[in-house]
């Protein structure tokens, strides 16, 4: 694919309406919806070999998708990303043409009895998008796509702190790490791979990587490598490019406390549903409780003018008493990560962080308390 967005002469196109719009609504999650950059909220139409090819950029992450038909020409027009992602999907034939003469400004858009003319933005104030044609690496896109839903839950939305709103993606020979933290939590997954990786380490925007999942998901693999300043994924006809993150990501080693003063083992699926239950009456930033006894944990929550939740249920614990304050969502987030029956709880006293621990270990999930009044 040309990067450099080349214009030419007009750009000919006919499709399957179903072809469109399905890439349509790849490409559309890749536009600006910031308005500051009145081209970046449209989508980039390339006629070129015989395909045509649809692309979108925030300037954070780009997406591109390339669909076959009878395409001829080789220009290049910006289209409105709403207005022909909403049209595509209510024509009424099976075959859509479209048609962008040189000079003109508008994209001719015929469906069976329907016409209408699109006002299009220049090709030529486009941003370049990164190269996708560079060495990839293939890599089984289940283990990857379930280690990205694992840790991204984690990732921070503040966008004054740019390393924290990206996950640490690093291959190291046949394992992948992916870290994710919000300051709040840290969750890290280690996931074994059939093969050795890519020479890749980066910190990936958590959009970005979300976004993968959904354009990948149902694919066996995803290619993926690196550009200077981006990193590229492929899968199918689907190419998605993101920038790297500058700076250092914390170093979560150093965040694991070395010793607990108690670790609980139980089943996994009730705990969750006793912490979702309760959860319901912790709003306005009020905690969790949770209180440890002998032989049992008492789950509880309260929020003034809304209502209060108790519940327990029988858990192997035998130490003295603990009560701990968490955020409910941090904590279910963090339990609903854990895809094993059981899971594996480690807690050192009411101020300092506690431990969500899958089984096997490969997963494990740091979580700041909430210092309980009283």
């Amino acid at each position: 694919m040309n990067t450099d967005m080349a214009i030419s002469t007009e750009l000919r196109a006919t499709c399957a309406r179903s072809d469109l719009a399905e890439a349509l609504g790849v490409v559309s999650r890749g536009v600006s919806t910031r308005g500051a950059v009145q081209v970046l909220s449209g989508i980039h139409l390339q006629a070129e070999d015989g395909k045509l090819t649809l692309a979108s950029t925030d300037m954070e992450i780009s997406l591109r998708a390339t669909i076959r038909g009878d395409v001829s020409g080789d220009g290049a027009v910006v289209v409105p990303g709403r207005l022909l992602s909403d049209l595509a999907r209510l024509l009424p034939d099976e075959s859509v043409s479209l048609v962008h003469e040189e000079g003109e400004g508008v994209l001719s858009v015929t469906s069976g009895s329907h016409a209408s003319k699109l006002n299009v933005f220049s090709a030529e104030d486009f941003p370049r998008l990164p190269p996708i044609d560079v060495p990839l690496h293939a890599s089984a896109a289940p283990s990857l796509l379930a280690t990205i839903e694992k840790v991204a839950r984690a990732a921070s939305r503040d966008e004054s702190r740019p390393v924290l709103t990206g996950i640490l993606v690093k291959f190291e020979g046949e394992k992948l790490v992916m870290a994710a933290t919000d300051s709040y939590r840290l969750a890290v997954k280690e996931t074994a791979l059939e093969a050795s990786g890519p020479d890749l380490e980066a910190i990936i925007p958590a959009r970005a990587l979300q976004e993968l999942a959904r354009l990948a998901a149902g694919a066996e693999e995803v290619r993926l490598g690196g550009h200077e300043n981006h990193v590229i994924f492929s899968a199918g006809d689907v190419w998605l490019t993101s920038r790297r993150i500058d700076g250092q990501f914390p170093n979560y080693d150093q965040l694991l406390p070395d010793a607990f003063e108690a670790e609980v083992t139980t089943e996994r699926a009730p705990l969750l549903d006793v912490i979702r239950r309760a959860g319901v009456m912790a709003q306005r930033n009020a905690p969790l409780r949770l209180r440890f006894a002998e032989g049992e944990l008492a789950v509880s929550a309260q929020t003034q003018d809304v209502g209060e939740a108790h519940e327990s249920l029988p858990i192997d614990y035998a130490g003295d008493p603990l009560e701990i304050g968490f955020n409910p969502d941090f904590l279910r987030d963090g339990l609903e990560a854990v895809s094993t029956d059981s899971v594996q709880l480690k807690l050192i006293n009411p101020l300092r962080p506690g431990l969500i621990v899958s089984p096997d270990e490969s997963f494990w999930y740091l979580i700041m308390p909430i210092r309980l009044a009283g």
